[in-house]
């Protein structure tokens, strides 16, 4: 193989993970090369976690001027300019895209922009946009490709040229009606800021509730929102095929409990999983082994089953967060420098982004029973909340799972205004293994969210719940 280039690390991907190992060791003085196929910076701060953030701000807005009587405003009625939505959220990704430059440039981290594919252990051939190609290895390699939405192998669902959350992102018209298939965190966040810009929504989700991994009276609480907000929602609904196309008009062919029936839509939105950008890169050249879901295969350090390759962040079957792929780099940063750190016990919290948020650390009650670990549980209304009347934003509750034999916290949910803020909290609470007391006993702000938790500890009962 000639004309080959040597780098002490090669990255291929920029996500969360992987751009940060560049910034850092090209830092240091390692010579260092990236490659990206076309998204700087990853999903992240292009098509996914910041500029849904964006675009479901802009909804928010908008739900709040159509509540200004309730607040003694009075407003014009209100008129989204989708293409303004998108504009605003094209402005933040062309900002945070410069940052992500400004960042490879003081580094000194090379960022290659091109389709790589390994052709050897430790080598990638790299095709440039003018179809040039070159040939990279590293002594060390990280993989870091990230995940796509699946689309699921249905009669006319390729067909008909469904949005996902990609496209949706992009949309500079308001839907007629979108019909969302799915409802896990993705379609829930955008079946809301869809219907608070103006569209007609209908949610077709094929488990028996939404939000299928939480506890009933989460789900519940969602649906009943939904609900209030004028979301159609249809459970245990498995589509049979689709016709027509997206952006037009097109009928899903659905069978529920109560019979077959089919949705007619303007817009067809498929918010049905990830799946890995694993397929075609030359792994199996590479000696990196896949999983049997085609996630590539790792140990608790991320290392690969060929030798000095990592992969990190959501290819390697990480739970799909940025946060989790920030902390997959300071686990293999802090292992290249001699350190021994793993993603054991990791205590992930996560966020849903709909208004009120949903927002979970630890343990919820239906994971509690099913690892047979008994519990305590303490739950109080957003209305025991002072903060939340003063803000009119009363739905939901505060929820939290404490151990039997001791005082730590097993788990913490939030269903209520500033739930991914008020997370945190006890996140830190159970990182250092602190007693649900400290919580109960805090002198926090008044008013404050925060304060609930003073609220919701006082109510822990001092033993375990019957059947629990």
């Amino acid at each position: 193989m000639t004309n080959v280039e040597r780098y002490d690390i090669l990255v291929l991907g920029s996500g969360e993970a992987g751009k940060y190992l560049a910034w850092t060791f090209a830092r240091a003085g390692l010579r260092v090369a990236q490659v990206e196929r076309g998204l700087i910076g990853g999903s992240c701060p292009n098509i996914a976690c910041l500029p849904s953030k964006n675009v479901i701000h802009s909804a928010k807005v908008a739900a709040l001027f159509r509540r200004g009587p309730e607040f003694g405003i009075q407003c014009d009625p209100i008129r989204p300019d989708m293409r303004r939505v998108r504009a605003r959220k094209r402005e933040m990704v062309e900002g945070l895209v410069a940052m992500h430059l400004e960042r490879y440039q003081a580094s000194k981290a090379e960022l290659i922009l091109g389709k790589g594919r390994f052709v050897a252990p430790k080598t990638l051939e790299v095709r440039l946009a003018d179809d040039r190609a070159r040939t990279l290895t590293g002594n060390r390699v990280v993989i870091d490709v990230g995940t796509r939405a699946a689309i699921p192998e249905l009669p006319g669902l390729t067909a008909s040229r469904p949005l996902t959350h990609i496209e949706a992102l992009e949309l500079d018209r308001l839907p007629e009606h979108l019909l969302i298939v799915g409802g896990g965190y993705i379609g829930l966040e955008f079946a809301q800021a869809m219907r608070r810009l103006g569209s007609r929504v209908t949610l077709l989700e094929q488990g028996t509730q939404l939000a299928g991994r939480e506890d009933a009276d989460v789900a519940q609480g969602v649906l009943q929102l939904f609900a209030d907000e004028g979301i159609d929602v249809l459970l245990d609904a498995h589509i049979s095929m689709v016709d027509g196309r997206s952006g037009e008009s097109v009928r899903a062919q659905i069978r529920t409990p109560s019979g077959n029936q089919s949705v007619v839509a303007t817009d067809l939105f498929i918010a049905a999983g990830r799946e890995p950008n694993t397929r075609d890169i030359g792994l199996d050249l590479a000696g990196v082994q896949l999983d049997d879901r085609g996630y590539v295969r790792v140990n608790e350090r991320l290392e690969t089953t060929a030798p000095d390759v990592w992969a990190v962040g959501d290819c390697a079957g990480s739970p799909q967060f940025t946060h989790v792929g920030f902390d997959d780099f300071r686990i293999v940063r802090d292992n290249w420098n001699g350190g021994d750190r793993s993603t054991r016990d990791r205590l992930v919290p996560y966020c849903v982004f709909i208004d009120p948020e949903l927002a979970r650390v630890g343990l919820n009650e239906s994971q509690a029973r099913s690892a047979g670990i008994p519990y305590r549980i303490s739950k109080i209304p957003m209305t025991a909340v002072l903060r939340a009347r003063t803000l009119s934003e009363t739905r939901g509750f505060l929820k939290a799972l404490i151990a039997v034999d001791d005082d730590r916290i097993l788990g913490f949910t939030a269903f209520g205004v500033e739930a991914g803020e008020l997370v945190a909290v006890v996140q830190t609470a159970m990182l250092t293994g602190a007693p649900y007391t400290l919580l109960r006993d805090a002198i926090l702000t008044h008013p404050t969210i925060a304060e609930g938790l003073t609220v919701l500890f006082q109510q822990a009962p001092q033993e375990a719940q019957a059947g629990a």
